[in-house]
């Protein structure tokens, strides 16, 4: 469907509109200890909240990881959190993104490799040099009936949101070019 006709449906039919559901970061170390503790620092600076701790699901034995061990630490940011997030990290990578970026359901993700290009943050020797992995998950009103608790239903095929919605979506509020 054209970008013309996507917008002329949103207008017509407000609900329709996608919005930013959330917006996952995650720093990936490898290793507990020292290193996730710094990423852990890195992350909180960052977006002002505690990051959370993953642990590595089975034993690496070439990589020196053991099952159960914390190799990761994670952040999920919601509402103007996300946005403002998003509008300070794009520009990172020219503000443009792949058309691959996108998955079947309009969700998108992409890497940052070194978390000093940021604009305001400095480099610390003590700390080093983080890259993360930022994952958008993109969605319309009415989404929490697949997601709740109580009465979970399904979403009708009409209703989720397609690859071209969510680049139109995306080019709209945050600037973004798509390659």
């Amino acid at each position: 469907m054209p970008e013309e006709e996507i917008r002329k449906t949103w207008e017509e039919h407000p609900m329709l509109k996608p919005r930013i559901d959330k917006v996952v970061v995650n720093i990936s170390v490898g290793k507990s200890g020292e290193p996730l503790e710094k990423a852990t620092k890195v992350l909180k600076e960052l977006t002002d909240q505690t990051p959370s701790k993953r642990k590595a699901k089975t034993s690496i034995r070439d990589f020196g990881v053991r099952q159960g061990e914390p190799i990761a630490c994670i952040v999920t940011l919601r509402k103007q959190n996300a946005v403002g997030f998003l509008k300070r990290v794009l520009p990172v990578v020219d503000n443009k993104l792949s058309r691959q970026c996108f998955d079947r359901h309009g969700n998108f993700a992409f890497g940052i490799k070194e978390h000093i290009e940021l604009q305001g943050v400095k480099y610390d020797p003590e700390i080093g040099i983080f890259g993360m992995d930022i994952c958008v998950a993109v969605n319309r009103a009415g989404y929490r009936v697949k997601d709740r608790k109580r009465r979970k239903s399904k979403i009708g095929s009409k209703h989720r949101v397609t690859p071209e919605e969510a680049i139109t979506f995306v080019r709209d509020t945050l600037g973004v070019e798509i390659a």
